[in-house]
């Protein structure tokens, strides 16, 4: 069976290392969408709804960079629900600040929405949408951990203001749910959704991986 081109829409290098790990190699599109607008036209949506409305919105937006007669796309969004508020990245080390003490000593379930879509000769031919969620539960952090955490950089790019894989993992007692979708893509939705589109995930495995 001849493998399509595999193409993640996404600039996370978290998503391409479990991808890479998981033994497949795409190519990379970055997607460029107001993913602030979005969010704010779908406030009244399910938090579900709208991380997954997102991942299908960087499809959308790749759409005419695709120019392989077989190929597939994978793109993903991450948010963060806690206390009822649907939250992205911090951008900002004050942001981020006010997110850790908000979450400090909590449970917060962490969204990720998937979007497959297959192209064809013509373009899209088939597409395949779901999200998946995961319940983090975070440390108790003192002010002084925050402020040095914030300091290195690394949460003000990542949903949540914290990674499971970085140093944020240091300030996670637990999660339950999928710890790959945490980091940014479900390896277990996404093979789902490849299937639901004509793709078995194992033609996509390179051949180091066989």
């Amino acid at each position: 069976m001849t493998a399509p081109d595999l193409i993640l829409g996404s600039a996370s290098p978290a998503r391409l290392r479990i991808l890479r790990q998981a033994g497949v190699d795409p190519d990379v599109l970055v997607p460029d969408i107001d993913e602030d607008a979005l969010v704010a036209e779908l406030a009244a949506a399910p938090p579900a709804e709208i991380v997954t409305r997102l991942a299908t919105a960087k499809a959308d937006a790749l759409v005419a960079r695709i120019d392989s007669a077989d190929a597939v796309l994978l793109t993903c969004d991450s948010m963060l629900h806690i206390d009822g508020e649907l939250v992205g990245k911090p951008h900002t080390p004050e942001v981020a600040k006010q997110r850790w003490a908000q979450m400090s000593g909590k449970s917060a379930m962490l969204l990720t929405g998937h979007c497959v879509t297959r192209f064809g000769a013509d373009g899209p031919v088939a597409q395949a949408t779901d999200s998946e969620a995961t319940e983090i539960r975070f440390a108790e952090v003192d002010a002084a951990t925050v402020d040095a955490y914030v300091a290195t950089g690394e949460p003000l790019a990542v949903a949540g203001s914290f990674t499971l894989d970085g140093l944020g993992g240091w300030f996670v007692n637990g999660i339950d749910g999928d710890p790959s979708s945490v980091i940014g893509i479900s390896l277990p939705l996404t093979r789902r959704l490849l299937a639901r589109v004509g793709v078995d995930v194992t033609t996509l495995w390179s051949a180091v991986s066989r």
